[in-house]
Protein backbone atom coordinates (compact mmCIF):
# COMPACT_ATOMS: atom_id res chain seq x y z
CA UNK A 1 0.00 0.00 0.00
CA UNK A 2 1.66 3.42 -0.80
CA UNK A 3 2.49 5.79 1.66
CA UNK A 4 1.44 9.65 1.03
CA UNK A 5 3.73 12.73 1.32
CA UNK A 6 4.27 16.48 1.29
CA UNK A 7 7.33 17.17 -0.39
CA UNK A 8 9.01 20.48 -1.03
CA UNK A 9 11.35 22.15 -2.46
CA UNK A 10 13.02 25.33 -2.64
CA UNK A 11 15.96 27.24 -4.63
CA UNK A 12 16.77 29.45 -6.92
CA UNK A 13 14.51 29.76 -9.91
CA UNK A 14 16.05 27.80 -12.75
CA UNK A 15 14.54 26.51 -16.02
CA UNK A 16 14.03 22.83 -15.96
CA UNK A 17 13.62 22.43 -12.18
CA UNK A 18 9.66 20.98 -12.62
CA UNK A 19 10.55 18.88 -15.69
CA UNK A 20 13.45 17.31 -13.45
CA UNK A 21 12.00 16.27 -10.19
CA UNK A 22 8.32 15.17 -11.33
CA UNK A 23 10.55 13.01 -13.58
CA UNK A 24 13.03 11.76 -10.35
CA UNK A 25 9.60 10.93 -9.10
CA UNK A 26 8.53 9.11 -11.67
CA UNK A 27 10.85 7.11 -12.46
CA UNK A 28 11.32 6.41 -8.86
CA UNK A 29 8.21 4.71 -8.92
CA UNK A 30 5.97 7.96 -7.45
CA UNK A 31 2.77 9.39 -7.82
CA UNK A 32 1.45 12.93 -7.77
CA UNK A 33 -1.32 13.88 -6.87
CA UNK A 34 -1.92 17.81 -6.21
CA UNK A 35 0.38 20.19 -6.79
CA UNK A 36 1.64 23.89 -5.87
CA UNK A 37 4.43 25.52 -7.43
CA UNK A 38 5.46 29.36 -7.65
CA UNK A 39 7.94 31.59 -7.79
CA UNK A 40 8.64 34.07 -5.49
CA UNK A 41 11.37 36.73 -5.77
CA UNK A 42 13.70 35.04 -7.74
CA UNK A 43 13.04 31.80 -5.70
CA UNK A 44 11.78 28.69 -6.77
CA UNK A 45 9.26 26.26 -4.34
CA UNK A 46 7.12 23.48 -5.26
CA UNK A 47 4.56 21.57 -3.02
CA UNK A 48 3.10 18.23 -3.99
CA UNK A 49 1.57 15.43 -2.80
CA UNK A 50 3.72 11.71 -3.37
CA UNK A 51 2.24 8.93 -3.25
CA UNK A 52 4.98 5.89 -3.10
CA UNK A 53 5.10 2.36 -1.72
CA UNK A 54 8.63 3.05 -0.25
CA UNK A 55 9.79 4.65 2.94
CA UNK A 56 10.85 8.35 3.53
CA UNK A 57 14.54 7.81 3.08
CA UNK A 58 14.02 5.95 0.13
CA UNK A 59 11.94 9.06 -1.63
CA UNK A 60 14.50 11.35 -0.33
CA UNK A 61 17.33 9.11 -2.21
CA UNK A 62 15.20 8.90 -5.44
CA UNK A 63 14.88 13.12 -4.88
CA UNK A 64 18.54 13.32 -3.93
CA UNK A 65 20.52 13.87 -7.12
CA UNK A 66 18.23 16.38 -8.51
CA UNK A 67 17.81 18.12 -4.99
CA UNK A 68 22.25 17.99 -5.73
CA UNK A 69 21.90 19.59 -9.52
CA UNK A 70 19.78 22.51 -9.11
CA UNK A 71 21.03 23.47 -5.08
CA UNK A 72 17.39 22.35 -4.04
CA UNK A 73 16.71 22.60 -0.29
CA UNK A 74 13.74 19.61 0.25
CA UNK A 75 11.84 18.27 2.99
CA UNK A 76 9.60 15.29 3.36
CA UNK A 77 6.74 14.51 5.72
CA UNK A 78 4.23 11.42 6.12
CA UNK A 79 0.53 13.10 5.26
CA UNK A 80 -3.18 11.68 4.84
CA UNK A 81 -3.62 12.02 1.17
CA UNK A 82 -6.76 13.05 1.16
CA UNK A 83 -7.30 13.83 -3.03
CA UNK A 84 -10.41 14.76 -4.29
CA UNK A 85 -11.56 16.90 -1.20
CA UNK A 86 -11.13 19.70 -3.44
CA UNK A 87 -12.79 22.71 -1.58
CA UNK A 88 -13.90 25.80 -4.08
CA UNK A 89 -13.69 29.31 -2.50
CA UNK A 90 -16.92 31.49 -2.52
CA UNK A 91 -15.01 34.96 -2.26
CA UNK A 92 -12.45 36.52 -3.57
CA UNK A 93 -10.51 39.57 -1.74
CA UNK A 94 -7.81 41.86 -2.92
CA UNK A 95 -5.64 43.90 -0.10
CA UNK A 96 -3.85 46.77 -1.28
CA UNK A 97 -1.84 49.52 0.13
CA UNK A 98 1.45 50.85 0.93
CA UNK A 99 3.83 48.21 2.04
CA UNK A 100 5.13 47.77 5.64
CA UNK A 101 5.39 45.40 7.81
CA UNK A 102 2.19 43.65 9.40
CA UNK A 103 -0.33 44.30 6.63
CA UNK A 104 -0.85 40.25 5.91
CA UNK A 105 -1.03 39.68 9.44
CA UNK A 106 -3.51 42.20 9.87
CA UNK A 107 -5.51 41.38 7.28
CA UNK A 108 -5.23 38.00 7.86
CA UNK A 109 -6.75 38.22 11.91
CA UNK A 110 -9.47 40.31 11.48
CA UNK A 111 -10.98 38.17 8.26
CA UNK A 112 -10.40 34.73 10.05
CA UNK A 113 -12.41 35.97 12.99
CA UNK A 114 -14.87 36.92 10.24
CA UNK A 115 -14.94 33.74 9.84
CA UNK A 116 -12.90 33.40 6.27
CA UNK A 117 -11.63 30.68 5.83
CA UNK A 118 -8.19 30.89 3.64
CA UNK A 119 -7.77 28.45 0.80
CA UNK A 120 -5.09 30.56 -1.37
CA UNK A 121 -3.53 33.43 -0.41
CA UNK A 122 -1.05 35.35 -2.62
CA UNK A 123 1.26 38.69 -2.45
CA UNK A 124 2.77 40.89 -4.25
CA UNK A 125 5.26 43.98 -4.00
CA UNK A 126 4.66 46.47 -6.71
CA UNK A 127 4.45 50.44 -6.99
CA UNK A 128 8.18 51.72 -7.43
CA UNK A 129 11.13 51.43 -5.32
CA UNK A 130 10.54 54.47 -3.44
CA UNK A 131 6.73 53.88 -3.24
CA UNK A 132 6.42 50.62 -2.87
CA UNK A 133 2.70 49.04 -2.95
CA UNK A 134 1.60 45.46 -1.28
CA UNK A 135 -0.90 43.80 -2.90
CA UNK A 136 -2.73 40.69 -1.58
CA UNK A 137 -5.41 38.89 -2.82
CA UNK A 138 -6.77 35.85 -0.87
CA UNK A 139 -9.39 33.05 -1.60
CA UNK A 140 -11.68 31.47 0.53
CA UNK A 141 -14.83 30.46 1.84
CA UNK A 142 -16.91 33.23 3.58
CA UNK A 143 -18.32 30.87 6.94
CA UNK A 144 -20.20 33.65 8.42
CA UNK A 145 -21.28 35.31 5.31
CA UNK A 146 -19.79 37.86 3.13
CA UNK A 147 -21.57 40.80 5.18
CA UNK A 148 -19.48 39.78 7.92
CA UNK A 149 -16.19 40.26 5.84
CA UNK A 150 -17.20 43.16 4.49
CA UNK A 151 -17.49 44.60 7.74
CA UNK A 152 -14.13 43.43 8.61
CA UNK A 153 -12.86 44.89 5.50
CA UNK A 154 -13.97 48.40 6.60
CA UNK A 155 -12.01 47.70 10.14
CA UNK A 156 -9.08 47.19 8.12
CA UNK A 157 -8.93 50.05 5.21
CA UNK A 158 -10.05 52.42 8.30
CA UNK A 159 -6.91 50.87 11.24
CA UNK A 160 -4.52 50.35 8.39
CA UNK A 161 -4.80 52.51 5.38
CA UNK A 162 -5.67 50.14 2.75
CA UNK A 163 -7.93 49.58 -0.30
CA UNK A 164 -10.32 46.37 -0.14
CA UNK A 165 -12.52 44.31 -2.47
CA UNK A 166 -14.43 41.35 -2.27
CA UNK A 167 -15.95 39.64 -5.00
CA UNK A 168 -18.58 36.64 -4.11
CA UNK A 169 -17.65 33.91 -6.36
CA UNK A 170 -20.96 31.62 -7.62
CA UNK A 171 -19.82 28.35 -6.95
CA UNK A 172 -22.94 26.95 -9.24
CA UNK A 173 -22.26 28.05 -12.50
CA UNK A 174 -21.62 24.92 -14.38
Amino acid sequence: MNTWYMATFVGKDRSGIVARVTNALFEGGCNLGEASMTRLGGNFTIMMMVSFEGTEEELRENIGPVCKEFDLRSHVDKINGELHRHTEPDVLISVHGADRAGIVAAATGVLAEAGLNILNLETDVGGKEERPVYVMHLEGIAERGVDALEKALEILEEEQGVQTHINPIDTLIG
